[in-house]
């Protein structure tokens, strides 16, 4: 049920829980030839468990991009501005299944300074396409009102529309004790496509954005990283490296001229 009028909206009890979700963290990307990924899995599992919501082999991970006709969100990327923003649509899984009860995230990430931000709200997949695709003020909380207002603001204000697609396979570590706020993933499979956005569409066709020899390892932490995290790090010589999933899908598909976080220069700083 949508609505275009916040006066008709007839706001659940308040004692409902909201589905909003909010983080803070720092984020430090790696990209790594996929041997290379499996061996320091292997070696973090010495001292991280296996994320439960990870299987063996991972999970997909699918996230459709809105953008404006300008690439605003792109090009404040390249620029590097220290606050920016993306407005995502994201579903973890196989997107073939999905239908309009799927459950899907609507996910603003943000980044200020060198914190990365997230707030997200979990919806069914058509409602989730009529707060970003149709603009309609959907059904929500109180708690979740101003994050709702936030999507509808930016889709509205900076016309944002369908923009592109990525997709990837999802492995997932966990710290434990005092590492409690550590997680690290390793992303692999990284494609995408400039069409064909529904995520239950058939025979989409999806191209790799990253090199499939290569997997991107990020370490996320809420403060501070462990020093046996940065122990490892130099120790297998692994260099920081700044790399965009939207990014690569943008310049994969020629939206915008390539800079220096195409893939290809990717590829040569990974040799």
């Amino acid at each position: 049920m949508s609505h275009t009028d916040t006066a008709t909206v007839d706001p659940p009890p308040l004692h409902v829980a909201s589905r909003l979700h909010a983080f803070n963290r720092y984020e430090l990307k790696y990209l790594v030839p996929v041997e290379l990924a499996a061996e320091l899995r292997d070696e973090l599992g010495e001292r991280m468990d296996r994320d439960l919501n990870s299987p063996v082999g991972g999970y997909g991970v699918w996230s459709l991009y809105y953008d404006s006709p300008e690439l605003r969100f792109y090009w404040e990327k390249i620029e590097g501005l220290k606050f920016r923003r993306k407005l995502r649509i994201r579903h973890y899984g196989d997107p073939a299944g999905v239908t309009d009860e799927s459950p899907v995230c609507v996910e603003i990430k943000q980044r200020v300074n060198r914190v990365t931000q997230k707030r997200r709200i979990t919806l069914p997949y058509a409602t989730a396409r009529q707060l970003c695709d149709g603009r309609e003020l959907v059904e929500h909380s109180p708690r979740e009102r101003a994050f709702v207002h936030e999507v509808l603001d930016l889709a509205v204000r900076l016309n944002l529309r369908p923009t592109a697609m990525t997709g990837y396979q999802r492995e997932a570590l966990v710290g434990r004790a005092a590492d409690t706020g550590l997680r690290v993933t390793f992303d692999r499979r990284i494609r995408g496509r400039d069409r064909d956005f529904h995520f239950g569409q058939d025979g989409a066709e999806n191209r790799f954005t990253v090199p499939p020899h290569l997997s991107v390892m990020e370490i996320k932490v809420n403060e501070r990283t462990p020093h046996w995290i940065t122990d490892l790090a130099a120790r297998r010589n692994l260099s920081l490296i700044r790399v965009s999933k939207y990014v690569q899908s943008i310049e994969a598909f020629g939206l915008a001229p390539r800079s220096v976080f195409h893939l290809a220069a990717l590829e040569a700083g990974a040799q």
